[in-house]
């Protein structure tokens, strides 16, 4: 009996072994779970391991974007996730000239941030989050902000450059005249305090404004504040849109009501100083919007009076040479700049008396914004400005 028992390998009391009754499966099952918590984990950590690259040059494929991209991380010392290629994924989309690159790890895509205006072919691209990131869940999967001593400088960049205008505190300003200059805006902004960030968004070809940015307060708790405050204000014939660029239009709690009051009259300050901007080159040429409604311009009759009543009352201001005030388009469509008046004087002292003279006034129940115009571009015809 005993020896029976040593022959099984069974010490004497203890409880004989249960064979397996199926000895295949145990390997195979564990592997099996191991897949798919592996899988989900990816995808539960993706939002925050992509990054947004846009202004692509048309050249640009999958396999030269994860080459160029890896590369630059190595040389940075972005790389936290060991030897190898940081990218693992690339997706573009060539008609809109963006792409989504995907990270090995939440910490070397928070660095991959530190790269906004790299030098890609040629070409400065953006390196922003994506519409999905959740900065909330994000926080708790890894750094959300890029390491402070990645060697930038081997590749063009400065530190600081772009991380301060990551996180949930990121402010999208959008419905900004295409005429404001970035200084202009930057002191609208400041008017709350100082930023830690700041980026007016441009057209990569010609360099004009699209019209919207991005900033970030040093103070944070100034974001709900600015944003309440600005958000709806008029600015000459667009109206402003601020919120939190990553949750939406957020309202200001209740005890920061009377900082609001305080911060809306410095709106109203600060509107008549972007409208009238000490040191801007003066033009011959001066715009006015909020002037005359594009309902009054499809008359031939009525568009002939409001010319005629336009050019006698700009003249006190000096000799004229033109008069333009865009119609809509025989379809009804809306052409570039209906809604305005462009007055051409023979030289820039007219042209900022009848700045000086006219900005401000009550017209129709709307207070005129008057400001200098490009003079090249009104010689082309460019009323989108």
């Amino acid at each position: 009996m005993y020896q029976g028992r040593m022959n099984t390998g069974q010490l004497p009391g203890a409880t004989p072994a249960i064979p397996p009754m199926f000895p295949n499966m145990l390997p195979q099952f564990g592997a099996l779970q191991m897949m798919p918590v592996q899988a989900m984990t990816q995808q539960a950590t993706r939002h925050a391991r992509r990054v947004y690259v846009g202004g692509l040059p048309p050249t640009a494929n999958e396999q030269s974007v994860a080459t160029y991209f890896s590369h630059v991380m190595s040389a940075i010392g972005g790389n936290t996730a060991g030897p190898g290629d940081a990218v693992v994924n690339v997706y573009i989309n060539h008609e809109k000239k963006f792409a989504f690159v995907e990270m090995r790890s939440v910490e070397e895509a928070s660095n991959a941030m530190a790269l906004d205006g790299i030098i890609f072919e040629g070409a400065p691209v953006k390196v922003r989050r994506p519409s999905d990131y959740n900065p909330s869940l994000a926080a708790t999967l890894g750094p959300s902000q890029p390491n402070p001593n990645l060697n930038l400088s081997v590749v063009g960049l400065s530190p600081g450059s772009a991380g301060g205008l990551e996180g949930p505190d990121r402010i999208f300003v959008g419905g900004l005249p295409y005429y404001f200059t970035e200084a202009q805006i930057r002191e609208l902004l400041e008017s709350f305090g100082p930023l830690r960030g700041f980026d007016l968004v441009k057209d990569r070809e010609t360099g004009n404004s699209k019209g919207y940015a991005f900033c970030v307060y040093q103070d944070l708790s100034v974001t709900d504040i600015a944003c309440g405050a600005l958000n709806g204000i008029k600015m000459g014939d667009k109206t402003l849109t601020v919120r939190r660029a990553n949750q939406g239009t957020t309202q200001p709690k209740p005890e920061q009501e009377s900082v609001l009051l305080h911060a809306q009259q410095q709106i109203a300050l600060q509107r008549f100083m972007l409208a009238a901007p000490s040191g801007a080159p003066a033009t011959k040429v001066v715009c006015l919007t909020e002037v005359v409604n594009p309902e009054e311009l499809k008359d031939d009759n009525d568009y002939e009076d409001i010319v005629e009543d336009m050019r006698t009352e700009c003249a006190k201001f000096g000799t004229l040479v033109n008069v333009i005030i865009p119609r809509p388009l025989l379809d009804g469509d809306m052409a570039a700049g209906v809604g305005k008046v462009f007055l051409e004087y023979t030289d820039t002292e007219g042209a900022t008396k009848a700045r000086q003279g006219l900005n401000g006034r009550k017209f129709g129940g709307n207070e005129v914004l008057a400001v200098f115009y490009p003079e090249n571009k009104f010689a082309e015809g460019d009323y989108s400005g």
